[in-house]
């Protein structure tokens, strides 16, 4: 920790840009969306203050709750907001970081080095969102709160005690006018961003607390191992080759951080990290540390003879069952848009490439065993992706010789615009069958699958070119998979996945999304990935009837038609079982159906979690089934 923490840190190194109307004319344009990504983003922007104090070495605690209110709090033992006289706008500093858009510290270098918001649109832009926001400040011996509505000032900032520590604690209700489809915050992605910012900043204590009635918990996390322990976690479920390898150096004012180890799995995790803030898309630094690592291992198997003929290793052959984290922290990032997901900045590239690149030459010198078997490795993985692209090309060739380049068993819709059409992929051939009698030609493909598709997890991507029914599944989509994939070729903006609401047709599913993860992941991400949701049940009184998902739904419905007397219910055993004008009426037409999106909101934790139901290691699947076996509604044995 800095000695004399508040010194230097006043209203005065408070800059103000803009104000604040826009955000609420447009709050898509600050958030990300007006949904729950949005809704989540809010409770980030608060947090990223806290860890920008803890970055500063100022704050070792965060806690996060949400209240039984619906509102959210975020404390911290930071130096606390300024609250003197800002000069230019003759009110407290607190208000005008409140209710000035581009306020904050984050611009002056003095008071912070590094910060994850330095578009220094977070706070306000909360503020601006919320119906109600209220901000307690523990400093200079005194706690201090005021309070805005919509951005407003409508508390002025007064004394409310004396205070033996400092820090900041915000407070907020989300506004309903703004958030009109969600403004539940939901636990389980708070904790995984929680968790993340842990491991991130080593040492640092992160609380996250539900005080929500009949959902209590609270979630402690504190990792001295930094990113060492980030990958640890990820490889927790998985066959590490060796220990994991860090680098930590800094270069032109640039800190570098790297956790890596290699697995016997056959994909990649890398990740990375831009003062805290998750590059979904990568950028320069991630660019440097593919560009190393490949050198590095490249030189190091020519200089020891472990390749032949002088092969060159790819890319993609080094990075075959890799778990990296790369964190760096720049002074001043450039970031692609608004959300951040890509760094901009060149100069990080040539820092990253050769801190990394001194740093694993030396940990290939100091453990040629752990070498030979990570080279060794990459070869197979070089031999196997050429075998895969033989694969490929002798299916393009036959599509081209072929006079259809469309699978026999696809029933294609006669619209060609792929926004407008859809391809459901079911489960068996009878309910095939019932889905091609069912749809509508115009618009709805219909692709039958037999039995349950190869398990990518535990395939590589050779193996994966000579299954039937992925080759089938990949010519229908037409966009290619893995490096020759390209979104824009998509044949259809929805791919439904269609199967029994049985535990069969749930692992169906499963092996499809794991598919669609790891070869496809452009399409979750676009969201035009969805699960279809047809009924178990069907209960009929007189002339009325009413399908029902679940059994929680089913007694709904017997409820409201009065008790069971005179009611019949038929339970569906699969899709097969209803004729095509039922399957049509429940599960298909875009005017009664329901479809729940697939989304990413987490990629560290989705990968976590394919790796646990579609890995090798068993323990943590049975583990993970009986912590949450009470959750599932409908189960068939």
């Amino acid at each position: 920790m800095n000695s004399d923490p508040q010194q230097g840190y006043g209203a005065d190194k408070i800059t103000v840009l803009s104000g604040l109307d826009a955000v609420r004319k447009r709050p898509g344009m600050y958030i990300g969306s007006t949904g729950l990504r949005g809704l989540h983003h809010l409770v980030y922007e608060v947090v990223d203050n806290s860890i920008d104090e803890a970055m500063a070495g100022y704050c070792t605690e965060i806690a996060v709750a949400l209240e039984q209110d619906g509102s959210v709090s975020v404390a911290d033992n930071g130096r606390g907001i300024p609250i003197d006289t800002h000069h230019k706008y003759k009110m407290p500093a607190i208000e005008v970081v409140m209710t000035k858009l581009h306020a904050g510290g984050k611009f002056d270098k003095d008071s912070y080095k590094v910060s994850g918001g330095l578009h220094g649109v977070g706070v306000s832009v909360v503020n601006a969102l919320a119906k109600r926001l209220v901000v307690l400040v523990r400093r200079e011996g005194k706690e201090v709160m005021i309070g805005f509505e919509r951005g407003k000032t409508v508390q002025s900032l007064k004394v409310v005690g004396k205070a033996a520590t400092t820090g900041t604690t915000v407070r907020f209700w989300p506004d309903e006018q703004i958030f009109d489809e969600a403004t539940e915050f939901q636990y389980d992605t708070l904790q995984s961003r929680m968790r993340e910012l842990a491991f991130l900043n080593k040492g640092v204590k992160v609380t996250i607390e539900d005080k929500r009635k009949g959902r209590e918990k609270k979630d402690d996390f504190l990792y001295d191992g930094g990113i060492v322990s980030f990958v640890e976690y990820l490889d927790e479920n998985k066959n590490g080759l060796h220990k994991p390898v860090y680098v930590n150096k800094e270069k032109d004012n640039i800190e570098l951080e790297v956790a890596m180890q290699y697995t016997d799995a056959y994909n990649e995790n890398v990740f990375s990290f831009v003062n805290n803030i998750n590059t979904h898309e990568g950028g320069t630094h991630l660019s440097g540390f593919k560009t190393a690592l490949t050198r590095c291992f490249n030189q190091y198997a020519e200089k020891n003879g472990l390749v032949k003929n002088g092969a060159k290793l790819s890319s993609d052959d080094v990075r075959e069952g890799l778990t990296a984290i790369i964190s760096v922290r720049v002074p001043e990032p450039q970031f692609e848009g608004q959300t951040k997901t890509r760094l901009g900045n060149s100069e990080v590239k040539g820092v990253v490439d050769s801190l990394v690149f001194s740093g694993l030459s030396a940990f290939l010198e100091e453990h040629p065993r752990e070498a030979k078997l990570i080279i060794e490795k990459s070869v197979l993985a070089a031999q196997a992706r050429e075998a895969a692209r033989k694969a490929r090309e002798l299916t393009r060739r036959k599509s081209v010789l072929e006079s259809s380049t469309l699978p026999g068993k696809l029933a294609d819709c006669s619209n060609r615009d792929p926004a407008q059409s859809e391809l459901f992929l079911v489960e068996g051939d009878s309910a095939g069958g019932s889905a091609k009698q069912g749809r509508n030609k115009e618009f709805q493909a219909i692709l039958p699958l037999r039995g349950k598709i190869l398990n990518v997890e535990k395939a590589r991507l050779n193996r994966i070119m000579g299954s039937n029914e992925i080759i089938t599944m990949i010519t229908a989509m037409g966009c290619g998979i893995a490096d020759d994939f390209a979104l824009e070729k998509a044949r259809y903006h929805k791919i439904i996945i269609m199967t029994d609401s049985d535990v069969d047709g749930a692992h169906i599913s499963t092996l499809i999304l794991t598919f669609f993860f790891r070869y496809m992941r452009p399409l979750i991400e676009a969201g035009y990935v969805y699960i279809a949701q047809p009924p178990l049940y069907l209960a009929k009184k007189g002339k009325e009837k009413v399908y029902c998902l679940d059994d929680e739904e089913l007694r709904a419905a017997l409820k409201e038609f009065g008790g069971e007397q005179q009611v019949s219910v038929q339970r569906y055993k699969g899709l097969g079982e209803m004729n095509p004008d039922q399957l049509w009426e429940t599960t298909m037409s875009p005017e009664t159906r329901m479809l729940k999106q697939v989304m990413i909101e987490d990629a560290v934790e989705a990968d976590r979690i394919f790796t646990v139901l579609m890995g090798d290691v068993v323990e943590p699947r049975r583990k993970f089934i009986q912590e949450n076996a009470r959750k599932v509604v409908n189960l068939d044995v």
